[in-house]
């Protein structure tokens, strides 16, 4: 099941100032962890960036013990090691630039099917759990895992409501195998395996749910899928966390907005004015934005692409078409594209916007309808 590559990776990244980084460098300089474990010393401090202090603790014979105890642990408890340079981790994930070295995957699922991250504060309230019920509802029938962190609050809600859709869910973990928190998520931990689902994490056994991980396993949680949905959250809270990695990972970011005076809509409210997250306003809205909706011309039907053109002007049309022929543009190179100066495009994209022509996305970016 395991290979000799799997013990050496877990040996080295076992190492004191090898991080997920030098990780990387040093097995696509040298080419596999088995030959940097090898490595003549003298030569890899030649290496850009690699010093004594990085390469000091290479070849430790107890660092060696430990990844053979690590590979007993996993086989024993039926838990898969995926390795970022053999290219074994979700596809996602492994284009991130700081993706683990090493991803540690108890169960299996449909890997074809689309993921969706759904994340929010651990005091949910009615409101969150109602938009929840009602989304995943909607989306049942469709080929689709949700992904979320078992932490209690939203996290609990969205595997315990996926597996009663019979969605199959991941949750994301801050700590190794040995151990399950919050403990009372463990018989959740068991129904996710039994309904297709599967549990990550970065972390070995020997590690625990210190405060610093919850943050590391956030980016996992946003890099994993193409969208975050942020339900409820507080200013400050864990999500904002989560929906700014999946911004830095260019990836889609949708929240749910409440009453300014709702201190758990206050985050989702602030992601939104500072546009590094598309509003919610109907679950019909944002399945049509998510790609989900079943009816797949009902925006032709809406707006013929012929009656389109004859509406828009022409500096509207211009815009239009750059975009409509270059998906998900960014204002920025829309304004590089299109010959007007950007104080007008910003005028222009509003006008469009209005017609119902154009839809603005997370992370300034904009798509004909």
């Amino acid at each position: 099941m395991f290979t000799e590559e799997h013990l050496y990776s877990i040996a080295l990244r076992r190492c004191q100032s090898i991080g997920d980084g030098n990780f990387h460098k040093l097995v696509n300089t040298i080419g596999s962890a088995k030959e940097v474990w090898d490595f003549c010393k003298k030569s890899m401090q030649k290496i850009d960036g690699v010093g004594k202090k990085i390469s000091a603790d290479i070849g430790n014979p107890e660092h060696l013990k430990f990844a053979e105890n690590e590979i007993q642990f996993c086989e024993k408890n039926n838990i898969f090691i995926k390795l970022r340079h053999l290219k074994e981790l979700p596809n996602l994930l492994q284009e991130c630039g700081d993706a683990p070295a090493i991803l540690y995957q108890k169960g299996t699922y449909n890997t074809s099917f689309e993921k969706i991250s759904i994340v929010g504060t651990r005091n949910f309230t009615a409101y969150g759990k109602t938009f929840l019920e009602n989304f995943l509802s909607e989306i049942n029938s469709k080929k689709i895992v949700t992904v979320s962190g078992l932490a209690l609050g939203a996290d609990t809600e969205v595997h315990e409501k996926s597996i009663e859709n019979n969605l199959p869910t991941i949750a994301v973990l801050a700590h190794g195998f040995h151990t399950l928190y919050p403990s009372q998520n463990r018989k959740l931990s068991n129904r996710i395996l039994e309904n297709g689902g599967a549990l990550f994490t970065e972390f070995n056994s020997s590690q625990k749910p210190d405060r610093e991980n919850f943050i590391q396993r956030n980016r996992i949680v946003a890099a994993l899928s193409a969208s975050t949905i942020v339900l409820e959250t507080a200013f400050g809270g864990g999500s904002i966390s989560t929906a700014t990695f999946a911004n830095n990972y260019n990836r889609e970011v949708y929240a749910l907005p409440g009453r300014i005076t709702d201190k758990y809509s206050q985050g989702c409210n602030l992601l939104i004015s500072q546009n590094k997250a598309a509003t919610i306003s109907t679950i019909k809205d944002l399945l049509t934005q998510l790609n989900f909706d079943d009816n797949s011309n009902k925006m032709e039907e809406l707006f013929p692409r012929s009656e389109i053109k004859l509406e828009l002007k022409e500096n509207q049309l211009s815009v239009y078409n750059l975009i409509k022929e270059n998906p998900s543009l960014n204002l920025d190179d829309i304004s590089m594209l299109s010959e007007f100066p950007s104080h007008k495009i910003l005028g222009i994209l509003l006008e469009l916007e209005l017609l119902g022509v154009l839809k603005s996305l997370s992370g300034k970016k904009f798509v004909a309808i």
